[in-house]
């Protein structure tokens, strides 16, 4: 006789989710372009033109990557008007982390207050932060977890060649985070990415465990296969492009983002479409960009509340995410 098996009941969650507040973290010291001209042959304007960047923020040697990211994180959590408590999962995006255990996530959640919440790390490196965020948004609809906090950040201080003039004059320190709970209807949008894992060779850490680009190659790639992720992102959110209010995608180049936003806009994005430029004055903090910028925006008035955010991440892997998300 057969034995019957019992039928498992699965967890359901709300129909939508939403970011509930924003928080960010970088580091303690700015470090001009004037400054890096005193070790590296290079110049102030060549940084500008090449990169778009003016200075950069690096962290203090008492300023480690968890230290960054349980500041974000508090932040976050206050700004959605939680306490820690009310936060029962931590999804930690990074790829900079001294060694792959114990994992960020739990430090952090543990440091916050977070008690026997569900902790992890991922690293889909610069594209991280988006990666995380669909992570968490799943989690939520799945019934998973009621709330989550996303963190992206990095600590490049220790994983760049600072004689290497190419690689030294990008990088910085920081730490971004959201919290996402659920919402009557949709305000993340589903994701579209995806990876090139053909072109892996691109961004690699090389001897040393220095961190390393081929520049022109990742520009070719980032400037022409970028912007279609994006268009992806809004066509399965169900919207145009003439709806969204605020390009953030990460602050890899400002040459980069300048390439992605035109594109954008020729196919139907308004000229009035603000586009985040927050690499100026903090430089490449991959993972930790987007919700550093948004978190810089939103201070700045230069983001309201309700208004539609086209997000897109990108890098090392070649990895790349993009989701359309209402501003808190």
């Amino acid at each position: 006789m057969t034995k019957q098996r019992p039928r498992l009941s699965l967890r359901t969650g709300p129909v939508g989710t939403r970011i509930l507040g924003f928080g960010s973290s970088t580091g303690n010291r700015v470090v001009t372009n004037h400054d890096l001209t005193k070790r590296l042959d290079t110049s102030d304007e060549w940084i500008r033109e090449r990169v778009g960047i003016v200075s950069r923020k690096l962290a203090d040697p008492d300023q480690s990557l968890v230290t960054m990211a349980i500041e974000a994180g508090s932040k976050a959590i206050a700004d959605a008007g939680l306490s820690p408590t009310d936060v029962d999962a931590v999804v930690f995006a990074t790829c900079t982390m001294p060694g792959p255990i114990p994992n960020a996530a739990a430090q952090t959640a543990d440091a916050i207050g977070i008690r026997a919440g569900a902790a992890f790390d991922l690293n889909a490196a610069c594209a991280g932060f988006s990666y995380a965020l669909n992570t968490a948004s799943d989690l939520v609809r799945g019934g998973s977890a009621r709330r989550v906090l996303v963190i992206g950040a990095e600590r490049f201080t220790d994983w760049v060649d600072w004689d290497d003039r190419a690689n030294a004059i990008i990088f910085a320190d920081g730490a971004g985070a959201a919290v996402v709970g659920p919402a009557d209807e949709p305000m993340i949008g589903p994701v579209s990415w995806g990876s090139a894992g053909d072109l892996a060779h691109l961004i690699y850490l090389r001897e040393g465990r220095y961190i390393f680009q081929e520049g022109q190659s990742v520009f070719r790639w980032a400037t022409t296969q970028v912007a279609p992720v994006a268009e992806r992102a809004v066509e399965a959110a169900g919207i145009q492009l003439s709806d969204i209010d605020a390009l953030i995608p990460h602050q890899a180049n400002a040459r980069i983002v300048d390439a992605i936003a035109k594109r954008l806009r020729s196919k139907g994005a308004r000229e009035d479409m603000v586009v985040a430029k927050d690499i100026q004055h903090t430089g490449n903090t991959s993972a930790a960009s987007i919700p550093i910028a948004i978190d810089h925006m939103r201070s700045a008035g230069e983001l309201s509340k309700g208004d539609v955010m086209l997000l897109v991440g990108f890098g090392a892997g070649l990895s790349y995410a993009s989701q359309v998300v209402v501003c808190p």
